[in-house]
Order: structure tokens, then sequence, then C-alpha cells
């Protein structure tokens, strides 16, 4: 099993459920779903591995929140989620550092399984590479 902390945030019940069910589907369990985007923010210290942001909700647009998330942490992988077909949302969320741009009806629940495995890919590559950083450090202190 994958552990990965997954936020997802969608103000409409019938995709946060189709989104949450899937992935419990494929083994992941630590998932949270948010209605709103204040939500999410108010989680963040919960420190998710990855955010799946709807782009249009009522009260605080996708956009809005991934520059709120961004400016907590811009490591943060924020996934832009939009019923829209339009290339220029695609476009902006990525110029505002989403890690990538999903449109909702286009088989997004593969596309979000298999965004969740190339972040636990990535996420991996860093932590060892950290922990090479932090071995060659001390072994460098031991030497000096």
């Amino acid at each position: 099993m994958i552990d990965l902390k997954i936020f997802l945030v969608d103000d409409d019940p019938f995709y946060l459920n189709l989104f949450h069910q899937n992935l419990k589907n494929i083994g992941f369990e630590n998932i949270q779903t948010f209605s709103n985007g204040m939500d999410c923010l108010n989680a963040l210290s919960q420190n998710p591995d990855i955010i799946f942001l709807d782009h249009n909700m009522d009260s605080m647009s996708g956009y809005e929140v991934l520059k709120k998330i961004k400016r907590y942490d811009p490591n943060k992988y924020v996934v832009i989620v939009s019923a829209q077909d339009n290339i220029q949302i695609a476009v902006d969320a990525l110029k505002y550092g989403a890690f990538d741009y999903i449109q909702k009806g286009k088989n997004e629940v593969e596309k979000i399984k298999d965004i969740v495995f190339k972040v636990h890919h990535l996420s991996e590559l860093v932590k060892k590479h950290q922990n090479r950083s932090f071995i060659n450090k001390l072994f460098n202190s031991i030497l000096k």
C-alpha cells in the first residue's frame, strides 16, 4: 500500500465521492475531502502530499486556493480539476504552480490514479536524494 495523504477539494458532492471511492478502491486510505477551499487551507498543517482542487467553486476559486497553498508551501503538489474544456484554464493553472490539470469527464479517474502514482514516485526520489545529502554531509563532517 502506498501511504500518501491526499486532499480532495470540490463543491460538487458527486465528484468528491467519485474520486474518494476510486482512490479507496485502489488502496489509498489517507484521504480527506473538503467542500470548499477555505477548509482545505485551514487543514494545510496536516501536510497533505497531494491536493486535487476543483477550479470552479462558489466561495473561492481554485486559482485563489492554489495561490495560497503555494505561498504556504511552494513544493506542494496541487492538481487543478475542472469541468470546463478550456485550454487557458490549464495554462493558467500551470502558470500559478499546479503540478497538473485534469478535465472532468475525460477519463479523470484514471488520470487521478496516474498522477497519484507519479507523485508517490517523485516523493520517493526526493526522500532518497535528501537521505543521500544528509549522509554525505554527515560523512564529510566526520572526515573534517
